[in-house]
């Protein structure tokens, strides 16, 4: 039964509270699985479309560039709608594109449903956060978001080989079905267990867009676009560099994206525990940690052993940012969350497109497959100034007795 509106967040009990963030878990879970499960499967569909390699590659950018698009419009066209019900429109489009994947006749209609699936993506990505931290007691926000995280590191850990191996054995509609079934499960435990308040619908569309009059609102889009560019500058070439520059056979990294994905999920929890504990020096010592580590797997990856323990390492510090950067962004536009947590949501895609862009054409431009990693450096070096520079201006306004908004 739903909480009445006099009952208060602390007074939730433990065990709601956890049904709840796990509702949200399941939800990351899916729209995690939906977007990297067509890497797996882009043989099947292209034979089965009739289509080149190249083209069936594009379901994956054009899913991409759907949520750095959608989630800005989805939260905004959202905002009077409290969030537990905007919570379940955006799973049940979820499952709609989904259900439209598994049943195209052709590309052009799959498209369609990736790109109805993508639109979803930001903004429940950017919304669940505040649902979740909504949940639990302040000092303890962190943890919440990380937990609900957790599902979108398990779709990358257990999820993405799961459905790879379902849609090569049954096809690749089967998968998209399947998610389509993980949409409906995660929509019936939102009904079911995620609260509705009578205050959760914010302070309309102008307090929204507002926010981003706040220097430090993009200082925080700058630094995620930067430090999650960075991770993936080495995350999106990790296969062809332990194979061709470690020298591991292909039957082996599963196995290293296995450990790859342990460390996503431990450092996603150890970024959130620590942010709850100091939230601005956990913010610059995770994205130093993920530079640091990104330098020195550019040379741990010539040794088999130390590739391996790299891997691992590489995993944790890159993740331990996510939590951080979330719970960061919702601080500085704390009086309207939803909308600037969505696009701090699409700043990570971008950080994504941006990186392997980048790795791409220093690879093509003969720089060899560690380059990607530099690039991750230098992106992160970048992250780190633009974090002490935010920190720099917040102090000082903080001594002048004022909110930095727009100096």
């Amino acid at each position: 039964m739903a909480a009445s509106s006099g009952v208060s967040t602390l007074e939730y009990s433990k065990r709601r509270r956890a049904f709840a963030i796990g509702a949200l878990a399941l939800g990351a879970f899916g729209i995690g699985l939906t977007e990297f499960v067509v890497v797996g499967l882009l043989g099947p569909l292209g034979e089965d479309l009739e289509v080149s390699i190249p083209a069936a590659g594009l379901l994956v950018t054009g899913y991409a560039a759907s949520v750095a698009i959608g989630a800005p419009i989805m939260t905004v066209a959202g905002t009077r709608l409290p969030r537990k019900i905007m919570l379940s429109v955006l799973m049940s489009l979820f499952i709609a594109g989904n259900v439209l994947s598994a049943t195209a006749p052709g590309y052009g209609v799959l498209m369609a449903g990736r790109v109805i699936s993508a639109l979803c993506h930001g903004a429940f990505m950017g919304i669940g956060p505040v649902m979740a931290a909504s949940l639990v007691a302040p000092e303890r926000r962190s943890r919440a978001i990380a937990l609900m995280m957790t599902g979108l590191t398990l779709s990358t850990v257990v999820g993405v080989p799961f459905g790879t191996a379902l849609g090569q054995r049954l096809g690749w509609r089967s998968a998209f079905w399947a998610i389509a079934l993980i949409g409906a499960a995660a929509l019936a435990a939102i009904i079911a267990f995620v609260p509705a308040r009578p205050n959760d619908t914010g302070g309309g569309l102008r307090r929204e867009f507002a926010v981003f009059r706040r220097l430090q609102v993009w200082s925080v889009l700058t630094v995620t676009m930067l430090g999650w560019g960075a991770a993936y500058a080495a995350i999106t070439f990790l296969e062809p560099i332990l194979t061709r520059v470690t020298g591991f056979g292909t039957s082996t990294v599963p196995w290293l994206l296995l450990l790859f994905g342990a460390g996503l999920t431990a450092g996603n929890l150890l970024g959130g525990k620590l942010a709850d504990r100091a939230l601005t020096p956990t913010l610059y010592g995770t994205i130093l940690a993920a530079t640091a580590a990104l330098a020195v797997f550019a040379f741990a990856v010539h040794e088999r052993v130390s590739a391996v323990i790299m891997v691992f390492v590489l995993g944790v510090a890159s993740f331990a940012m996510v939590p951080v950067f979330q719970t960061r962004v919702m601080d500085v536009a704390k009086d309207a969350p939803s909308l600037a947590s969505s696009v701090n949501a699409a700043a990570f895609n971008v950080g994504i497109a941006l990186s392997a862009w980048f790795g791409g054409m220093a690879i093509d431009g003969g720089l060899g497959l560690i380059a990607p990693v530099w690039i991750g450096v230098a992106l992160g070096v970048a992250a780190l100034g633009v974090a002490l520079a935010s920190g720099v201006v917040e102090r000082r306004h903080r001594h002048r007795g004022r909110r930095p908004e727009t100096s």
